[in-house]
């Protein structure tokens, strides 16, 4: 059914003045990436003061930037993926997809984010399996034994129903690196929490301790009005990161950073960054948002693009890097 004009209008309007509510960050420097032989740039972590990618094209590598000049290098690291032990809960319709996207040219695995723990052990998200890859500084890659609780739960609450758009993100927190949170992308999109749970002798499970499923949320949102004939679309979260006891999700569509509590989940405040990263010269083609990596530190965020392939309006065909200040009185401020 198509809306009435008056509607329309009205919904025109009312997404404006709900988007003005929201300061703008200021764009510091910008960062095109070369060297990822997928492309895609789909995940930033930091460990110290390394910085490292992932591209969902490359199920045989990860890439550590070298961020000197303007023009950053991501650097190769091979990895020696072991078999996923199984391969819980996807409907046939899923593994088909999967399978299309592949020899399309997608990874198998779908790598879509990264992570660190303080002891520098790297973790990757594998969308296809909603699974979680541990990288570690010295020994054998492996799998993290997640409870398949966790994607039952998932499933219960609305997340993961649809192929490619499943688990974008990945973070670690708690005490001793105990909690692993996880963003679901779209239709509908929430946050997951897991939590380590040790078993004698030595067997380790990640589990849900209390509740998995700690928020869902669906329905459609605005675009930006400085979007290309910006319409309503999909919620969506694309990664998620962690600053001072906040998580802190990257809402693709909405180009938006929002800060949210961690005991319910719940949406605390959000920041734009829409008006520097939709001046015409950096628009794609593209009828979505397409940032896919965040990080957030004390003087302000970094945003990956995954461009796709696609090349933006200043003829600029390499994945991009934003840097953003922090927003006046700091992330901790409110409204």
């Amino acid at each position: 059914m198509k809306l009435d004009h008056s509607i329309a209008v009205f919904l025109l309007v009312w997404s404006s003045i709900g988007l003005a509510a929201d300061p703008e960050l200021r764009m510091l420097s910008e960062h095109p990436v070369e060297g990822m032989r997928g492309g895609n740039l789909s995940g930033l972590a930091r460990c110290g003061e390394q910085l490292w990618t992932v591209s969902d094209r490359d199920d045989d590598q990860i890439y550590r930037l070298d961020t000197r000049d303007k023009v950053w290098k991501a650097e190769a690291v091979l990895i020696d993926v072991p078999t996923v032990p199984n391969d819980p809960g996807r409907t046939l319709a899923m593994k088909a997809q999967s399978a299309l996207r592949a020899l399309a040219g997608n990874g198998k695995l779908d790598f879509e984010g990264i992570t660190c723990d303080p002891a520098g052990n790297l973790y990757v998200l594998s969308e296809t399996y909603s699974a979680i890859l541990k990288v570690p500084r010295t020994g054998n890659l492996l799998w993290l034994r997640v409870s398949p609780q966790m994607l039952t739960m998932a499933r219960e609450n609305g997340l993961l129903a649809h192929a490619n758009a499943l688990f974008e993100g990945l973070v670690i927190t708690g005490f001793l690196d105990t909690e692993i949170w996880l963003a679901a992308e779209r239709q509908k999109r929430g946050l997951v929490k897991i939590e380590r749970l040790h078993f004698p002798p030595f067997n380790v499970v990640w589990n849900c301790f209390s509740v998995c499923v700690v928020m869902t949320e669906e329905g459609l949102a605005p675009q930006p009005p400085q979007f290309p004939d910006s319409r309503w679309v999909d919620k969506d979260f694309s990664d998620i990161a962690l600053f001072n006891k906040k998580l802190f999700l990257l809402d693709r569509n909405a180009f938006k950073i929002c800060r949210h509590e961690m005991l319910t989940g719940k949406q605390e405040r959000c920041w734009s960054f829409a008006a520097d990263a939709l001046v015409p010269s950096r628009q794609y083609a593209a009828r979505h948002g397409m940032t896919e990596a965040l990080l957030v530190d004390a003087q302000g965020a970094w945003i990956g693009v995954d461009n796709n392939f696609a090349t933006r309006a200043d003829g600029e065909s390499r994945p991009i890097v934003w840097r953003f200040a922090a927003p006046a009185g700091g992330w901790d401020a409110n409204p």
